[in-house]
């Protein structure tokens, strides 16, 4: 049974004890805290104990107790008021309509009455709090609904389902902070055919979620849920730069985590954005960079911008599935897989033509979306060399056997001239990066980190190229390098080993010489006396 707290308030202190000896308040559900004879003392009283009711008198000293119920009002609008007054002050009381006082009781105060007064108040503080309680329960239900609501809100906002107009809202009533500036979306896929022996593959994918979280979430404040059988990340950046830093975080934590649970990870990292919804697009940058892991393997981080700058624009224009596919098995596929892709297209296009004027919009989409991809990836492909206009008509033309072997014809064209391009734009890469350290290989400071921020490019991903086009990995050919020429300068000159471990970027003597003996299996003076020798 609830308690309600009673404050009393008259300039006569008979009537208050009257009163409190009159009214059987325990059994009434209330217990009277305190009384005072005037409205001073009693808003102090009131401020100090928030008390559920106020009965007061109208006439007192300092205060009267219609500026005390206005004062009550207004700092504690959920304590109830009752007045109790003489005849003639009555209708001025009743006047007071805005103060929302419960009851006006005339004195000479009857307990009869008042125990009414009392019975029908303890109902409505009673119907109030259950009120209030059925609210903090609805609160608390929602509350543990919350993460299934704002993963619903991720997946939704993933498929370009949410308008501009609706994302504030959704933010405000899902308490979704996202502040970037600048947002990323990644995708982690658990390899559940790897999985490591008798592990449950729930058990697997809920124990990798546990660990993204300890180690990525904080510095990247990493919103994360599952959607489509993967584990979605959206992170949030300071500038568009961390992404490389982001990538190679990612691409430690793949290892990591194959060290520690033996899971095979591989973290698809999508385009940069400021625009939350723009993480559409960039969901489905980091879905197809996953998909790489077919070329650059996994247990590894894979950033669409990285291994497919200039892919990423222009090849989702279409609404098509089918022709989105097509690009997709270009971009990565078998010939087998190009031909299917192709042959489903032109079956898919046939039986959606409904009438031949739509059959030539289709020849016409199909023209542009395959032109605008050898464009946005600098392939010059000899079909497009005649006028766009006689192409169009002689498609047109066309049946669907001989318009599958022109698709065909041009998708292996693109295919070929792509994996050529790739391979043009790894070698400009690791040129790039071994004139670099032609020019710059006396510098101390020069490392993995600091190529990589030249380049532009995250380490991994550097690494994995150069070490895939020269046979070595960076620090190796750095390290070569720099002790073939520190040889040269020992036969060359007559500089002191020291300063010529100076000259090639170590200002430790002793572990440039560690380094040239375990190159050359002789200490650098050594290797001098030798070879003045050999010339003689």
């Amino acid at each position: 049974m609830n308690k309600y707290t009673v404050i009393l308030v008259d300039d006569e202190e008979e009537v208050i004890q009257v009163i409190m000896k009159k009214i059987d308040w325990e059994g009434l559900g209330f217990f009277v805290i305190g009384y005072a004879n005037n409205g001073v003392k009693a808003l102090e009283m009131v401020e100090e104990y928030q008390p559920d009711v106020v009965m007061t008198d109208i006439k007192m000293p300092y205060m009267d107790g219609m500026e005390l119920a206005n004062r009550i009002k207004a700092k504690f609008p959920a304590t109830k008021l009752l007045l109790f007054t003489g005849f003639d002050e009555f209708e001025y009381a009743k006047e007071a309509v805005h103060l929302e006082v419960e009851e006006y009781i005339l004195k000479p105060v009857n307990s009869i009455e008042l125990t009414d007064v009392f019975t029908q108040l303890k109902i409505k503080l009673d119907q109030e709090i259950s009120e209030k309680r059925s609210v903090e329960v609805l609160q608390q239900y929602y509350m543990e609904a919350l993460p299934i609501l704002q993963a619903n809100f991720y997946s939704t906002l993933l498929e370009g389902k949410i308008q501009e107009s609706e994302l504030k809202k959704y933010l405000f009533d899902y308490q979704i902070s996202l502040l970037g500036p600048f947002f990323c979306c990644l995708v982690v896929h658990t390899s559940l055919s790897q999985a490591p022996e008798n592990m449950n593959p729930l058990l697997l994918s809920t124990s990798v979620q546990k660990q993204i979280e300890e180690y990525l979430g904080e510095r990247w404040q990493v919103k994360w849920f599952s959607y489509l059988g993967n584990t979605i990340l959206i992170t949030q950046l300071k500038s568009e730069n961390e992404v490389s830093e982001l990538t190679d975080e990612c691409d430690r934590f793949c290892r990591y985590i194959h060290r520690i649970i033996g899971a095979v990870v591989t973290v698809g990292i999508g385009q940069v954005c400021k625009n939350i919804l723009a993480l559409a697009q960039s969901y489905r940058g980091a879905r197809e960079a996953v998909s790489y892991r077919a070329i650059y393997g996994a247990s590894r981080a894979i950033n669409i911008k990285e291994i497919a700058p200039q892919e990423m624009s222009g090849t989702n224009g279409t609404n098509d599935a089918q022709l989105f596919n097509l690009f997709k098995k270009i971009r990565m596929g078998s010939v087998e897989e190009i031909k299917e892709a192709a042959h489903k297209y032109v079956e898919h296009m046939s039986l959606t033509a409904k009438s031949l004027q739509q059959h030539h919009i289709a020849i016409m989409d199909l023209v542009s979306e395959l032109y605008r991809f050898s464009t946005n990836n600098d392939l010059v492909i000899e079909q497009f060399s005649e006028d766009m206009q006689n192409l169009y008509s002689r498609l047109v033309e066309r049946d669907p056997k001989v318009l599958l072997e022109w698709l065909i014809d041009i998708s292996l064209s693109c295919h070929e001239k792509l994996i050529m391009a790739r391979s043009r734009s790894t070698q400009s890469f690791v040129l790039k990066a071994k004139e670099y350290v032609k020019d710059n290989y006396f510098k101390e400071e020069l490392s993995l980190d600091s190529i990589c921020e030249v380049l532009g490019v995250s380490s991994s991903y550097f690494s994995t190229i150069f070490k895939k086009e020269t046979g070595s990995s960076f620090i190796g050919y750095l390290t070569d390098f720099r002790m073939e020429r520190a040889s040269h300068m020992l036969i060359e000159t007559n500089e002191k080993s020291y300063m010529i471990a100076k000259h090639v970027g170590y200002t430790d003597p002793n572990y440039f010489s560690y380094v040239f003996k375990r190159k050359f299996g002789v200490s650098p003076s050594k290797y001098r006396t030798e070879h003045m020798e050999s010339e003689k």
